[in-house]
């Protein structure tokens, strides 16, 4: 009886202990403070919010734009919602896709010939707006973002070019940016043609950037070679951005959310996902835990521990443990890069706002003014505090980790 009585006591007092603290977050939210006892992925969306109090503003923006970076933050808010469903992270979302989608369908600012596989990313918030409202305005648009996929240049194996500006070249970072959402309209709308030409991109870029001795992946890769960064005889760019590596290592998981059990690629997709994992894991900075910018060369003046790519190696490798491609030993590389992300480059003002130092802003191969992927051009790119490519990710790390 006393037994009982004493559990009874116990777990009166934990009800009251979680009642204490909902209402003293819920006070801290209402004085406009950001709550130090809600996990860090909705102190950092509360962060953005703050920051951002229109969604295209995520990057920066002067003006509305559809860009992917806003689709890689909103993924996040969208993950959160489902899991806790407070009608802001909802109305933040359909806020940005109400913005750039007219009642026709028609996307503000795309211009489909372009050919930019970056503008596919920010599709991928569309397919939960459409399940819940029905309106046809989302699934145009889906519809005009997949048949962009469809006409989408290609090398002569069937690689999506990264953007017609950028003949004959794959890009890690384009993985990312279209093979999720064609996996997600795949199974959303039975296309399985979608999953075939998923397979296909993750399995050439893996041939065609992976350097055989580190396990690593090159940024690009130019069929052609007509590109001074490309290397004449391989044809890739000259070195290991992390960031690129993130792109690809957070697309290998995602689209694996979508694919068929019995599709006959699928355990190829795994596959590389498990032979990228310990080359990442080798090149993890045993002190802090994080990845620095040019992954390889750690020791090498000018070069920075980064958090964009570090965040996102984190969130590949703990879904991946979490889902069982990885082995589980995965999960504690993971956790041992968040720790790293939190005591090294996340700082938390007075207010309870989150700062995300050290994203590098932007990085790519060719152009004008030409980018010619030295270690050079990478280390002296912008680095900026709460850059979306960092905060986006680090939203969904500290999610697949619970954290």
């Amino acid at each position: 009886m006393r037994k009982s009585l004493c559990i009874s006591i116990k777990s009166v007092l934990l009800l009251l202990l979680v009642v204490l603290l909902c209402t003293a977050a819920q006070a801290q939210t209402a004085s406009g403070k950001i709550p130090a006892s809600a996990k860090w992925s909705e102190r950092m969306a509360l962060s953005i919010m703050k920051n951002n109090p229109e969604p295209w503003m995520i990057e920066f923006n002067e003006q509305p734009v559809w860009s992917y970076p806003q689709g890689l933050v909103l993924l996040g808010f969208e993950k959160i919602y489902k899991q806790n469903p407070k009608q802001q992270y909802l109305d933040y979302i359909k806020a940005y896709a109400d913005e750039m989608i007219d009642e026709k369908g028609n996307i503000k600012t795309y211009d489909a010939a372009s050919f930019n596989i970056d503008m596919a990313n920010s599709g991928k918030i569309l397919f939960d707006l459409y399940e819940r409202t029905k309106d046809e305005k989302y699934k145009i648009a889906i519809e005009t973002l997949r048949h962009q996929m469809k006409w989408q240049p290609r090398t002569t194996e069937g690689g999506f070019w990264h953007k017609l500006r950028y003949p004959w070249q794959m890009w890690l970072d384009g993985a990312y940016m279209g093979a999720p959402f064609l996996a997600q309209y795949g199974k959303t709308f039975g296309d399985k043609e979608a999953f075939d030409d998923v397979a296909k991109q993750m399995i050439l870029l893996e041939k065609h950037t992976r350097d055989p001795k580190t396990g690593l992946l090159y940024h690009g890769w130019d069929e052609s070679r007509f590109q001074p960064w490309a290397n004449p005889e391989t044809g890739t760019s000259p070195n290991f951005w992390g960031r690129a590596m993130g792109w690809y290592a957070m697309a290998l998981v995602d689209v694996l959310d979508y694919f068929p059990q019995d599709h006959p690629k699928r355990d190829e997709v795994i596959g590389i996902l498990q032979r990228l994992a310990p080359a990442l894991q080798k090149y993890q900075d045993a002190k802090t835990g994080l990845w620095y910018q040019v992954v390889d060369q750690g020791t090498r003046e000018g070069n920075y521990l980064e958090a964009s790519a570090s965040s996102m190696f984190v969130y590949a490798l703990a879904k991946g443990a979490n889902k069982g491609y990885l082995d589980k030993q995965y999960r504690k590389v993971a956790e041992k890069g968040f720790k790293g992300i939190i005591d090294n480059l996340i700082e938390v003002k007075p207010d309870g706002e989150v700062l995300l130092h050290k994203v590098c802003a932007v990085a790519g191969l060719g152009g004008n003014p030409y980018r010619d992927g030295s270690y050079e051009y990478y280390v002296n790119e912008l680095i900026r505090t709460n850059d979306p490519k960092g905060t986006g990710p680090f939203v969904l790390a500290s999610l697949e980790l619970n954290r």
